[in-house]
């Protein structure tokens, strides 16, 4: 990713970018820059993602990185991760009540799992219902799960963002259905070859 870094670029937010150029996506995450909030933060990179299966789109996100040398109180830091990520669910499960708390679990745990350092941690979690009407009356109704969220990473040598885009793509994959595999598993093949 084309991150610009100048020598004003303050050396935290040059070295998260650096990793998030070398950040190495699962299989069928694909990731681009994108423009990033220009007057939340003095500095700032966004990225927009897709998990593609068989070229068949199952969640999209967007991540953004917020960098205020100064601080900000209501961050609790210098560094702020904000994030949205959508996907197509079954019927069944929108109707659920415990689908908002399984979704920011996901959240939570993918966080815990990488040893994200983490704090002020805020979001929603939307699970919505759509049947078409009129001239959409042919379409299948629509049931999908959205969760936003920021939290304040501790982000200097010793804590890379790395763990952090881990345990993004692995939210993107939860919140698909194709939750991350144990190191050394390899998933099996969609479908019968004959």
């Amino acid at each position: 990713m084309p991150a610009k870094v100048t020598s004003l670029t303050p050396e935290p937010f040059a070295r998260a970018l650096q990793e998030l150029a070398d950040m190495r996506w699962r299989t069928g995450i694909s990731a681009d820059e994108i423009g990033s909030p220009q007057r939340i933060a003095p500095y700032s990179v966004a990225i927009s993602a897709e998990l593609l299966v068989d070229d068949e789109p199952l969640a999209s996100g967007r991540l953004i990185l917020l960098h205020d040398p100064a601080g900000n109180d209501a961050w609790g830091g210098t560094f702020r991760l904000v994030t949205y990520v959508r996907a197509e669910v079954d019927l069944e499960m929108v109707t659920d009540p415990l689908l908002p708390d399984v979704a920011w679990s996901w959240f939570t745990e993918a966080l815990d799992n990488h040893g994200c350092a983490a704090s002020a941690l805020a979001g929603t979690v939307t699970a919505s219902y759509g049947r078409g009407f009129g001239e959409m009356a042919q379409d299948a109704d629509k049931a999908d799960v959205e969760l936003r969220s920021s939290w304040t990473p501790r982000l200097d040598a010793a804590y890379p963002i790395t763990p952090h885009l881990h345990a993004w793509q692995d939210l993107l994959g939860q919140v698909a259905g194709q939750p991350p595999l144990p190191p050394g598993v390899s998933s099996l093949p969609v479908g019968r070859h004959l």
